[in-house]
């Protein structure tokens, strides 16, 4: 297949593009390159891409693509509430946009990164995909409204699908600091300690980035009939844990680490449990990697590449590089690039 990544500079897309590669597929990127610079080690080898804000692209550029993989975003939820608006005008407005820019041009499969933050505060019961859907944050708020509006679309040549991932983990040369495991694993690294500032109780499904690729990959290669307008969870039920125990799996990864539970930030009201069995029976689809794998390797990357705590606080931190990159003229207060 020809596939157009968005967000093919970010820390999936970057992990999510060779995978797709080495799966045959003819891929393209599309990325605003806010995130382009943010390596730790060696840059990867890009792929052909198109420079363009996703609230800026035009049909004919999706012209010749049998599929989108849909992955640019605003992503997580400090961002999300520092500024909704923007939130909602990328995250939602400007997927839809794109969706419905897609079919226009000919484009059979819309593969949409969704997120199993939509079930929000959702208790101890593991969750399947017909739960109802809670979200807490205007991130999350956005994946619902983009999931409502892009299932319209669908007809008989334009199979939406939308892959629910847990929480990411895992080393990308794109590094996040901001995601649970990636975090503490580098603050145990800069500091010895492994510090939780709730108090460690709320549930988190977790994913390796690599598994999110290959559930895009398994989706792209799927008959149509079985994904169409479906939604599917991405992740296993073995990382279904509480931040205490997510914590207690980098202490045991990060040598004369210790744990700390501070409670500062009180409990975290977004809590849930998530049924991934759909996504095994249907597409034969099963999430791979552990979270003391993902601590293991986060741990060995992290000292083999010279992690910094410049590095990690800043440029690795989505909210402080978007505002750092504000602070220094690149971008605008609608975050986009001043001049382009």
């Amino acid at each position: 297949m020809r596939v157009l990544v968005t967000g093919h500079q970010g820390y999936l897309g970057t992990v999510m593009v060779p995978e797709l590669q080495a799966a045959g597929h003819e891929v393209t990127g599309l990325d605003s390159g806010f995130f382009a610079d943010c390596v730790l080690g060696e840059a990867p080898a890009p792929p052909p891409g198109i420079a363009v804000d996703l609230r800026d692209v035009k049909v004919e550029q999706l012209a010749g693509f049998d599929a989108v993989v849909h992955l640019a975003a605003l992503s997580n939820d400090p961002l999300g509430a520092l500024a909704p608006q923007i939130t909602y005008d990328i995250n939602h407005h400007a997927s839809v946009r794109l969706a419905r820019l897609a079919r226009e041009a000919g484009v059979r499969r819309f593969l949409y990164a969704s997120t199993c933050s939509v079930y929000g505060a959702a208790g101890d019961g593991l969750v399947t995909e017909d739960a109802p859907l809670r979200p807490l944050t205007p991130y999350a708020e956005s994946k619902v409204r983009v999931e409502d509006d892009v299932a319209a679309l669908a007809d008989s040549g334009f199979s939406p699908v939308f892959l629910r991932n847990a929480t990411a983990f895992g080393f990308s040369p794109r590094l996040r600091a901001d995601i649970v495991l990636n975090n503490l694993v580098g603050y145990a690294v800069l500091t010895g300690e492994v510090k939780v500032l709730s108090d460690g109780t709320p549930w988190r499904p977790l994913v390796h980035a690599q598994d999110i690729a290959r559930a895009f990959a398994t989706c792209l290669e799927a008959p149509a009939e079985a994904i169409h307008c479906r939604a599917y969870n991405v992740g296993t039920e073995d990382n279904n844990l509480t931040v205490a125990q997510i914590a207690q799996a980098v202490v045991e990864a990060v040598p004369d680490s210790t744990l700390l539970i501070t409670g500062e930030s009180g409990a975290d009201p977004r809590s849930y449990r998530v049924d991934f069995s759909s996504a095994r029976k249907e597409l034969g689809f099963e999430a791979a990697w552990s979270i003391p794998e993902g601590a293991a390797e986060l741990y060995r990357e992290y000292v083999a590449r010279g992690l910094t705590s410049d590095a990690f606080f800043r440029r690795f931190t989505r909210l402080a590089h978007l505002t750092a990159l504000k602070e220094s003229g690149v971008l605008d207060d609608e975050l986009r690039r001043i001049g382009a």
